[in-house]
């Protein structure tokens, strides 16, 4: 009986750290994607704001 208890606390412990590295490889790929959106909006941003203050320059002339 003790040798099925220990095969089982074996296995779950797989489990347990399998379940570990799946959740770290998905925060992962969420910090990934959260950091490409960030700079695809910087970059926009920075396109709107270099376009707008070209147009108030121009105005002033």
């Amino acid at each position: 009986m003790g040798g099925r208890g220990v095969v089982s606390d074996k296995w779950s412990q797989r489990m347990l750290w399998l379940c570990a590295f799946g959740s770290a490889i998905g925060l992962y790929m969420v910090a990934v994607e959260r950091q490409t959106q960030n700079k695809n909006n910087n970059i926009k941003g920075g396109l709107l704001n270099s376009s707008s203050s070209t147009e108030r320059s121009g105005e002033g002339i």
